[in-house]
């Protein structure tokens, strides 16, 4: 009796340190690919908050609570299921769509790069102009092009993470998938919800007595819009990076190593340049060169891009 019990607390054990086993290597996969998907998420919080330009201000929050849920539903209820299917039915398939994922990222970030030249930087506070029509028809709508947009980036996500964790065990698969697209979404639209309301609370900070409280106050208002603007340069670099290194690493997947072997040989060389920081300088040297790979391919799909696919 005494050996049988002793038996199960083994198993009991084994079973635990198995599944702590499986959730760290699910954080860690979730953590890595939470980085890889970075250009996405930070080009999404800063023009997200555009589709509640022109709505009353009891309505921003609820307009982004929806478009959340709708995020949420296109990457718990039909992108999980759609990679894991694929991972594990086609998973030849993973790479080329990875890649067409990439170029997608590419073309976006050109087409930034494109506007920012002519003096078009587009803002959440420029991006759509207020209009009067501000009903539950036009919210409705607001909110259903909002989810068909997310639901781009949002496969983008999905894919990148499945590349994370293609070869895992199917119960870590599912867990990051899940932990991802949760946390992403809560990310970007937690973020979007600061960003719309700091402006109210800086206006609020600045009608009070108090000095400090109103200097505050409209050191918010004035500096949301250089916020929303550096966020925006960081998304449109990092889709750059992104999706340059997404084609590189794509091609070496497919048997072309040329461009990545490049790639790592460069940035190895530059590190070597700096021994105190060869980490970051071998990583900003791939990283710029990923970028000008990403802006060549974004122009060169360009002309197909604006037909099919419009940068949002």
């Amino acid at each position: 009796m005494s050996a049988g019990l002793l038996a199960l607390v083994d198993d009991l054990t084994a079973l635990a340190k198995l599944v702590a086993s499986s959730v760290d290597d699910a954080a860690a996969q979730g953590s890595k690919a939470i980085g890889k998907a970075s250009g996405i998420v930070i080009d999404d919080a800063a023009v997200t908050p555009r589709y509640v330009i022109g709505y009353a201000a009891d309505r921003e929050l609820p307009i982004i609570a929806k478009i959340a849920k709708g995020s949420l539903f296109n990457k718990l209820v039909i992108l999980t299921p759609v990679c894991l299917l694929l991972n594990n039915l086609a998973p030849w398939l993973l790479t080329p769509l990875l890649m067409i994922g990439g170029l997608y990222l590419a073309f976006e970030g050109y087409v930034k790069v494109m506007e920012m030249v002519r003096g078009k930087t587009v803002t959440a506070a420029s991006a759509v102009a207020p209009t009067a029509e501000t009903g539950a028809a036009s919210e409705k709508a607001k909110v259903a092009g909002a989810v068909r947009t997310d639901f781009i980036l949002s496969a983008e996500i999905m894919a990148i993470t499945l590349a994370t964790v293609a070869t895992a065990p199917f119960v870590t698969q599912v867990t990051v998938l899940v932990l991802v697209g949760i946390g992403m979404t809560l990310l970007v639209y937690g973020t979007v919800s600061l960003i719309v309301k700091a402006d109210d609370f800086g206006a609020y900070l600045a009608q009070q007595r108090s000095g400090v409280a109103r200097a505050l106050g409209r050191g918010i208002v004035v500096g949301m819009p250089k916020l929303l603007a550096a966020l925006g340069f960081v998304g449109m670099l990092a889709m750059l990076w992104v999706g340059g290194g997404i084609i590189t690493h794509g091609l070496h997947e497919l048997g072309v190593h040329g461009p990545e072997e490049f790639v790592q040989h460069l940035g190895a060389l530059a590190g070597g340049v700096v021994p105190a920081m060869s980490g970051a300088v071998s990583w900003f040297v791939k990283a710029a060169i990923s970028a000008v790979i990403g802006l060549a391919l974004g122009a060169i799909v360009s002309p197909i891009g604006h037909r099919v696919l419009p940068a949002h």
